[in-house]
């Protein structure tokens, strides 16, 4: 079963022979190999590259270990360049090759080689990927398949079917080929603990085990929530009588963060048109590794398809904050007041701008009234969405809102 992944393949296509090192970053299992030694490895043979100008290392698999020393790698690629024609270098998890920053710009003054590299577990899994390559890397971020290409495995299912799984066991590739639904859950739950949070741990040589560990299960079990290291100190202080402060706290968010096990999104005042540093809502990177860290116990249909919603506008290319609306208005006895309305999505993409509100239903009038609010005291022209679970139809309202079913926008029915 081959998942084409044509978003990841077309941003390959687009920074070829560019003179930069294309870095694949992304979370472990995620699918980067693959992209590159089959998908885009297919690619470029289906465009006349011959073979032999397809220079490919995995640098985990034990058979190439001693082509980790960075002079027998220099030479093994030196020994397969053959002529002046272009060669496409691609190596699989690079950071195993101690001093690979220097193999890989040594490479880059060679005008007849392209470079790309995946990477995990070090440098290569930092948000500063860039700077390794002086200024000479250019990131492609793989995330787990996104609903479209899960749905396209099997897709004469209903759309609620494959919607209710992909909640349930995420995106991550290899659970698609796993038959019961215990065996997925069992997956998941091993790789999170024996693959992302030992990778953390060594990496930074953390021993408080027992609190990384809690932390991540609070994060899990409030997804949607705002909060901040503070409110999370008290929460340990008063659950788990632990004296951890709020300075730990932010210094292990940060970490999860740089291993795109998590995702920050800040709060933002639309018409102040600032910044607001603290609070803010953290979103699981795949959905199925979120509901193994809880035992799948906590799925609950609400805050998951907001977290599906903020991967998939993340996918599409925004950057995404969460979004207030100051209020300004009187009571009854005629006193000033000032309320403060949540836009749940500030997307922005260059000059483009989105706002939108996710509503797992909107059973009543008063239900609607209560979804559209903040959106309507909004006051500038950008586009205004909200997507709403199960099947309605999707349609723009009076105030030019345009209400979109869930299918419509997963599934790229509908232009936002």
């Amino acid at each position: 079963m081959v998942i084409q992944r044509d978003i990841y393949i077309n941003k390959l296509v687009n920074r070829m022979h560019n003179g930069m090192v294309k870095v694949i970053t992304g979370m472990r299992r995620s699918g980067k190999s693959y992209l590159l030694f089959n998908l885009f490895a297919n690619y470029l043979t289906s465009q006349g590259v011959d073979e032999k100008h397809l220079i490919k290392v995995d640098l985990e698999d034990l058979y190439n270990i001693e082509l980790r020393d960075p002079l027998r790698l220099l030479k093994h690629i030196d020994s397969l360049i053959t002529d002046d024609k272009m060669h496409y270098v691609m190596l699989d998890e690079i950071q195993l090759v101690p001093q690979f920053e220097e193999v890989l710009n040594t490479f880059l003054k060679r005008a007849n080689v392209d470079l790309y590299v995946t990477g995990s577990n070090a440098k290569l899994l930092s948000k500063d990927v860039v700077t390794t390559f002086r200024g000479r890397g250019d990131e492609v971020r793989v995330h787990p398949l996104c609903f479209a290409e899960y749905h396209s495995i099997s897709p004469e299912l209903a759309f609620e079917a494959v919607l209710q799984s992909y909640m349930q066991y995420g995106g991550l590739p290899q659970t698609t080929v796993m038959p019961t639904n215990s065996q997925k859950e069992e997956y998941l739950k091993q790789l999170f603990i024996n693959t992302y949070i030992i990778d953390v741990k060594e990496r930074y040589s953390l021993t408080n085990d027992e609190e990384l560990d809690e932390l991540i299960d609070i994060v899990a079990s409030s997804i949607g929530g705002m909060t901040n290291p503070l409110k999370l100190q008290r929460t340990f202080k008063s659950v788990k009588n632990s004296s951890i402060s709020s300075i730990t706290i932010k210094s292990y968010l940060d970490l999860l963060q740089d291993a795109f096990i998590i995702e920050k999104a800040i709060r933002y005042d639309i018409k102040g048109k600032k910044y607001i540093d603290t609070p803010a809502k953290y979103y699981f990177e795949d959905l199925g590794l979120r509901n193994a860290r809880l035992n799948f116990r906590q799925t609950e249909p609400t805050h998951l398809m907001e977290n599906l919603i903020y991967n998939e506008l993340r996918l599409r290319g925004y950057s995404v904050d969460v979004g207030q609306v100051t209020l300004n208005t009187r009571n009854e006895h005629g006193v000033s007041t000032r309320k403060y309305l949540e836009v749940d999505f500030v997307c922005n993409k260059g000059y483009d701008r989105l706002y939108v509100q996710s509503a797992y239903a909107m059973p009543t009038q008063e239900k609607m009234d209560q979804e559209l609010r903040s959106l309507q005291h909004i006051g500038d022209s950008f586009q205004k969405v909200v997507i709403v679970g199960g099947l309605q139809p999707t349609y723009r309202n009076d105030d030019g809102i345009l209400i979109v079913n869930l299918s419509d926008f997963l599934l790229s029915k509908v232009s936002i």
